[in-house]
């Protein structure tokens, strides 16, 4: 079996989501509000810390399986996987996007859920999406080979 561990930075998840959010509030037209309203600042913090926690349970709900061991750190979160020899450790850059990007959308989602409900269900799907396809290139595991043995 392999473990492998995956962080995730919180500064760097907020920092998305503060981008992600002010693009969304200043490109909306026809609300002059829009832009204070969805855009996400410090004294949103306790509410986006929230949504960070339930980030973190949605990913060891889903990646139980391979789970091992899961903890906070000052930066952000630490999981730590077990899987089997045969996975492809190829995936292992691609995995690591989609867990950030998961957390970038899921954040965004919740977010949106209380400032901006139309853009709240597309993100919410996103995020599912990216979850979904982390835990299947969990599963996914190389053909085995043949040896080749040389006279």
């Amino acid at each position: 079996m392999d473990i492998e561990k995956f962080e995730i930075r919180k500064g760097m998840v907020y920092e998305e989501v503060a981008q992600t959010s002010s693009y969304t509030g200043s490109k909306m037209t026809g609300d002059e509000n829009a832009y204070e309203r969805i855009f996400t600042t410090e004294d949103d913090r306790s509410q986006l810390e929230r949504f960070w926690r339930e980030s973190c349970t949605a990913v060891c709900e889903t990646m139980r399986r391979y789970l091992i061991s899961d903890y906070a750190t000052e930066e952000g979160h630490v999981f730590e996987f077990e899987f089997s020899r045969s996975f492809d450790q190829a995936l292992i850059p691609s995995m690591r996007q989609d867990l950030f990007s998961f957390f970038v959308m899921n954040v965004s989602a919740k977010w949106f859920g209380f400032c901006n409900k139309g853009e709240s269900g597309e993100y919410t799907q996103s995020a599912a999406g990216l979850l979904e396809g982390f835990h299947r290139k969990a599963c996914f595991k190389r053909k085995p080979t043949r040896p080749v043995y040389n006279k």
